[in-house]
């Protein structure tokens, strides 16, 4: 089994894309600040993500020709225009070929569910 590559930052995940990647990476993290600015960027599972707190919530991945731009609970958004793509238990994606495709309307509506969807710490419970 590969090794997953590890990677400092953010920012150093990106450097290692492939070229035409670098760009649709950089426009979604310009589209992630511009949508959900106090989502941090990091790195996850070898993959770029923004997180709320400790938990990821969307996420980039690069591959041939395309890049991936997904939510961990993206099973459970409302997703009207048929976007999201996977078969996976709860993770989701949108195939984005070009920055030309982020749909700002439509990709912001599912990132603002997937905040919201976002597990919240629960209180602790007194010991009787």
């Amino acid at each position: 089994m590969a090794m997953m590559k590890s990677y400092a930052s953010f920012d150093d995940y990106l450097e290692a894309q492939p070229p035409a990647n670098q760009t649709i990476i950089r426009a979604l993290r310009r589209f992630v600040k511009s949508v959900a600015p106090r989502l941090t960027e990091a790195v996850k599972w070898s993959n770029g993500c923004w997180i709320a707190g400790d938990e990821p919530i969307a996420y980039v991945y690069s591959d041939t020709g395309f890049v991936q731009f997904g939510f961990l609970m993206g099973a459970s958004l409302k997703d009207p225009r048929g976007l999201l793509e996977g078969k996976g238990r709860s993770v989701r994606h949108i195939k984005v070929r070009a920055a030309a495709d982020i749909d700002r309307p439509a990709f912001a509506a599912l990132l603002k569910q997937a905040m919201r969807l976002r597990r919240r710490p629960r209180p602790a419970r007194s010991k009787k």
